[in-house]
Formats: C-alpha cells, structure tokens, sequence
C-alpha cells in the first residue's frame, strides 16, 4: 500500500513538473489558450499605449510570450473607453475620453458603460488571484488590483447585454440598438476562469460566433465565470514567433490597438 503512495506521488510530482503555464489548442477555428498555475499569474499585465498600435508591435515592445487585444477604445480620437490599471495604477481612464459626453445616447448611459465588466489580477495576502467583475466591485481588504482590463460584456455567470449598454430595447423588447456586433457573428477575444486557471478563447473568422453562442461554448467549457474583450477586427493574438492572429488582414500588420493584455518572457 505504501508502495502505491509513493508511485502515486511520484507521478503527481512528473506531471506537474510537466505542466506547461501556457498550453494552446486549436479546432474549428478557435484557439484555447489555458494559463495554469500561480506562478503565471505574476506574469501578466495589461497594459495601454499612448497612441494606437498593432497588437505584434506591443507583443515585440513588451517582449512578451503571449499577447492578446483587450479593452474597448474609440477610433475617432484614440482614447479609451475601457479602464485599465497597470502596475496597480490606472493607465487610462474612460472619464477623459470627451467623445463620451458629447454623444447624448452615450451619455445617458455613462454609467453602465462605466460600469463594465473587466478582468483582473489581483493579489490578496500575498496570492494571486483571477476575478471578473464589473468595474464597481471593491476588493476585499487587504487585497489589491495588480492589473486589470475592462471589455465587457459578462458572460458567465450571465449574459449582461442591456445592464452594461451593448443593446438597448423598447417597450416591446425590440432591439433598437446593438454595440460591439454583440448579436452578429464576428470574430471574438474571450477570456474566462476555470478552477483558478485562465482560459483565453480568440474565436477566429474561420468561425464567427454572437455572445448567445459564445455563452454555450463557454458553458460547455466549463467555465465558472467569462466575459469578453473588444472583437470583430479588433481580434489579435501574437504567440512567441510562432502564432500569430489577425481578424481584418488589410495590408497585413492588424488593426490598430488601445490596450493589450501580456504574458511576460520568464
């Protein structure tokens, strides 16, 4: 019996030791990316360029080993719409982007857009864990946000379209307004928690999903909690030099970027 113990220790130990903090799968044109273990969580940091940039031009500034798009932005001015916090510090703040208050349908529902859900890092006592949530949600004490990233909208554990301004209805329950192609099958970056592990899903254009089916594979995947970041042509992923992702090709170097979440190089 003691015999059984100590081989079945052993091969707890080989495996692991074996267990890669970045694995990556691909079927029907989606990747899966799983970051496992503790000691990735220390690795990852969103961060937001002060102008715009191709998702391969942060993975080579930031000598990362995995990056992916993130946050919402408004193309007319290059601010964000999304907060994002880097280094515990807010790096950008969507207060400041004008554009927002100038529009009336915007402004109307500044609060649920500030309001969105994002994904962070957060270290609690000297653990690192994963948390979405909208922005609003306070950290326990002695907790603090090492990074985050706002997208939006949730998707597990439930699909948050109306309460964080992607669709708005009338009376009747018609859809009258639609942000972000939520209910339209474009090319997605979703990112998800899964026994403490984080679970990063680029649906490519090879396989065009909207949140309802997202919501499914999610499901289906097993995730406890999911959320999405910006999408359609804004999809990217750069993997060392090996994988590269590009939704809108145009001449070839990727759309043009606000903020990004990064794997750091060991």
């Amino acid at each position: 019996m003691k015999k059984i113990i100590v081989l079945l220790l052993i091969c707890l130990s080989v495996n692991l030791a074996n267990a890669k903090p970045i694995e990556i799968s691909y079927e029907d044109g989606i990747y899966h990316i799983i970051l496992s273990g503790d000691k990735i969580k220390k690795r990852i940091e969103f961060v937001a360029s002060e102008s715009l940039m191709t998702n391969k031009e942060a993975h080579v500034k930031g000598r990362s080993e995995l990056t992916i798009n993130a946050g919402y932005f408004d193309p007319e001015n290059g601010k964000t719409i999304s907060y994002v916090v880097t280094d515990r510090n807010t790096a950008v703040d969507p207060r400041f982007n004008e554009n927002i208050y100038r529009n009336p349908v915007l402004n109307r529902n500044i609060d649920k857009i500030f309001d969105r859900t994002e994904f962070r890092v957060v270290e609690c006592r000297n653990k690192y864990e994963y948390q979405i949530v909208p922005h609003s949600n306070s950290v326990d004490f002695e907790c603090n946000i090492i990074t985050s990233a706002q997208g939006g909208p949730m998707i597990l554990p439930e699909l948050r379209l109306e309460e964080e301004f992607f669709v708005v209805k009338d009376k009747d329950g018609n859809v009258i307004r639609e942000s972000a192609s939520v209910l339209h099958k474009v090319a997605r970056t979703i990112i998800g928690i899964k026994d403490g592990d984080a679970h990063i899903l680029i649906i490519t254009d090879k396989n065009p999903m909207d949140l309802y089916e997202v919501q499914k594979l999610c499901k289906k995947l097993g995730f406890e909690r999911a959320m999405a970041f910006d999408g359609g042509s804004s999809t990217s992923m750069n993997y060392k030099n090996d994988i590269e992702v590009i939704s809108t090709v145009g001449d070839g170097g990727g759309r043009l970027l606000k903020s990004f979440m990064i794997v750091r190089k060991k």
